[in-house]
């Protein structure tokens, strides 16, 4: 199961601290495996490790061992520039230290942490070694353990399914909460040349998995030619019409007024981030100045097609109807902007392939740097004069 979970459905740990701390230790004895190389030489290991495993019972989540913060010099820089990489990405953290207790690095990343609004657990590992006094007053649960022995570690996979908070226990409703069993949706999917071969694109198929758990049934076209041609097959009309945002002018032409109407990319702004500051985001997307900054920024990196969605087909669109002098930007995977601020706007691809929480931590970030934030749909709904219809479903207001 862990293998197969979508990336963006894993739980991601990482476990932070200083070198020989016994960090790779730890990921070795909470998989039960040699994942990581262990050795008494401070800085063995330089890039991020990472390991898929099945944590019972909170599902498949992945692990990553990182560079130790207190590496130095040129290429230490590095390390730690990677390893903050990484903290951006987690979920929960493991914040490692040993039988030296806590000092100045542990403090500093307690700080972090906190600030990103990231769990985490003090893990004090070579316990075999020396019990070190820690405070009774920290921010976080305290674990002893000894990786090298593999004691405690149970307790340890206990507390980390304590500490996961209850929404990433739960997956958030993509579409059943806004239909019920035996009403059927229209999802309007169209195969064109960004479409992977003989299959569909992830996000249309969590919508349609989630309509079927709701016992409702999905109805799948490619066009707003096609919705016009089922009408008279559908003994009532559709609760739900969900198109691709990349027409959802035409299909709102074509859609009565009277039917609820939505994209994939909004269904998935409410399912992986926050749907008002994405909606206000695309509401300040409409009055940009000239010699705007923007920011497009994609989850994964991939092969850039002549009609590419984020690098040609949304800029275009959107300096064609603001009229103005547009500056853009692009990022892709984990390269996200330390440097939000010099930004007037960010435009976010859907996250299918990150977590929830990393995706509301990059709204969070974009939020502190005082840059409004919306995604790709919700930028394309805006620039074709049907955003608020594709939010009425929600009852997000302005």
């Amino acid at each position: 199961m862990a293998l197969t979970a979508p990336r963006g459905e894993r739980l991601n740990i990482g476990l932070f601290g200083r070198r020989n701390v016994g960090k790779s230790s730890l990921l070795n004895a909470l998989c039960a495996q040699q994942v990581s190389i262990v050795s008494d030489t401070p800085g063995t290991t330089t890039d991020a490790v990472s390991k898929i495993y099945e944590l019972i019972p909170v599902g498949p989540v992945t692990f990553f061992d990182t560079a130790g913060i207190d590496d130095s010099g040129t290429i230490g820089t590095l390390r730690t520039a990677a390893t903050q990489k990484i903290m951006n990405k987690t979920d929960i953290a493991l914040l490692v230290t040993d039988e030296n207790g806590i000092g100045t690095y542990e403090h500093s990343l307690m700080g972090t942490l906190n600030t990103l609004n990231i769990p985490f657990i003090l893990v004090v590992n070579k316990s075999d070694k020396a019990n070190p006094l820690i405070a009774d007053k920290l921010p976080c649960p305290v674990v002893r353990i000894s990786a090298a022995k593999k004691e405690n570690i149970e307790h340890l996979k206990a507390v980390i399914t304590d500490i996961v908070p209850d929404y990433l226990k739960t997956a958030p409703a993509l579409v059943r909460d806004l239909i019920t069993q035996g009403q059927t949706v229209v999802c309007i999917a169209p195969i064109d040349s960004s479409a992977p071969k003989g299959r569909l694109i992830l996000p249309q198929v969590q919508v349609i998995r989630d309509i079927l758990d709701a016992h409702a049934y999905a109805y799948v076209i490619q066009n707003d030619r096609e919705f016009l041609q089922i009408q008279e097959n559908l003994k009532t009309p559709p609760a739900l019409v969900i198109t691709d945002s990349q027409l959802i002018r035409s299909v709102a032409a074509v859609v009565p007024s009277e039917i609820n109407l939505t994209t994939f990319s909004t269904l998935f702004a409410r399912y992986k981030g926050d749907l008002k500051i994405l909606y206000d985001g695309a509401k300040h997307l409409q009055n940009l100045p000239d010699n705007a900054e923007i920011l497009i920024a994609e989850a994964c990196s991939h092969h850039v097609q002549d009609d590419d969605i984020a690098r040609v087909k949304m800029p275009t669109l959107i300096k064609n109807v603001l009229k103005k002098e547009l500056h853009f930007e692009w990022s892709a995977g984990s390269d996200f902007p330390d440097d939000l601020n010099r930004f007037d706007i960010v435009i976010h691809c859907g996250g299918c392939m990150l977590s929830r929480l990393e995706t509301l931590r990059r709204l969070n970030e974009c939020v502190r740097s005082g840059v409004p934030v919306t995604n790709f749909g919700m930028a394309l709904s805006a620039m074709q004069g049907v955003l608020d219809r594709v939010i009425r479903p929600f009852g997000v207001q302005s």
